[in-house]
């Protein structure tokens, strides 16, 4: 099965939310307007059931007013992926629309290393060990270091991918300093010349350390050991908490100041819309999206290929 009907299945929950609060989609905009104006009350309760937001579906549903086009449906996918576009491509985009022979995207992180953050729960051990996969059939060598020593399982569950896929992971003892792994593994990769290193960190602690604090900590680190690192703090959140993960992607990115979210188990939530608060209330971009629990279930996020998708299009 291709990456694309993968995600056709998982955004399936999500698809069937809007289905069922609108039947109409492909009905003309034009007798909605004049005559059937309860089918856009309709879709404003759908996108907000659908976690999109009370502010961006007021700004959907005035871009589906002003789009020009005649169908519902190719109005509101046109409205989703502006909202889903990265603030530098949105002006692009409106002048351009719907580009349906552009290339899926490939993720290249801004420098080194990438700094993966997020509460317990959300799969972050698993995810790391997923980019690595992913990074590795670009061709770039990679590094681990299990940074989450507060979490006994977290170092041995890296532990046991570093060496099912053959890279090197970078661990110290359970319940040590995660800062000091951290810049070990900092200094490590800056020595041995490794493409791209991947920290973990934790989720939670199980001591009175603030955990904001303690990352604070382990980013200062990773910067005393290379300057210029890390280029990148990427979020990785669970689609099923909804507004709740919103709300700690706010947190984070208050306090670290997040690069990028990886948004996971897509597939098991209704609400899939929540990928569009994340871009627009974060202001940062969604780098990767997973719908399983395989390695080639996590992939990039693409805005246009996420909304065909949803409406359960062909690829």
């Amino acid at each position: 099965m291709s990456w694309f009907q993968r995600l056709k299945e998982g955004l399936s929950k999500t698809r069937q939310q809007l289905n069922q609060s609108v039947g109409v989609l492909g009905t003309d905009l034009k007798d909605i307007f004049t005559n059937r104006l309860e089918t856009l009350e309709d879709l404003e309760y759908a996108l907000i059931a659908a976690d999109v937001g009370r502010a961006a579906t007021e700004e959907i549903l005035e871009d589906i007013k002003n789009s020009g086009q005649t169908n519902l449906q190719e109005a509101l996918m046109n409205a989703l992926i502006l909202q889903l576009e990265p603030d530098a491509r949105r002006a692009q985009y409106r002048k351009i629309g719907f580009n349906p022979d552009a290339k899926r995207v490939t993720v290249l992180p801004k420098g080194k290393v990438v700094m993966m953050v997020g509460v317990n729960g959300v799969g972050k051990t698993t995810t790391i060990a997923k980019l690595g996969q992913y990074y590795q059939g670009l061709g770039r060598s990679v590094m681990f270091a299990a940074g989450d020593t507060f979490r006994a399982a977290a170092g041995a569950q890296l532990g046991v991918w570093g060496d099912r896929l053959g890279i090197d992971v970078i661990q110290g003892p359970d319940g040590g300093d995660p800062a000091a792994v951290a810049f070990d593994a900092a200094s490590a990769r800056k020595a041995r010349g490794v493409d791209l290193l991947m920290v973990d960190t934790a989720g939670r602690l199980h001591t009175k350390h603030n955990l904001m604090e303690e990352l604070k900590k382990v980013k200062r680190v990773i910067h005393k050991a290379d300057e210029n690192e890390p280029a990148e703090i990427w979020l990785v959140l669970d689609a099923v908490t909804g507004q709740n993960g919103l709300n700690q992607a706010k947190k984070f990115h208050e306090d670290i100041g997040l690069t990028g979210v990886v948004v996971t188990k897509l597939d098991g939530t209704a609400k899939g819309g929540i990928v569009v608060p994340i871009v627009r209330e974060l202001g940062v971009p969604i780098k990767f999206i997973g719908v399983g629990e395989k390695a080639e279930d996590l992939q990039p996020f693409d805005p246009q290929e996420f909304v065909r998708a949803l409406f359960g299009l062909d690829d």
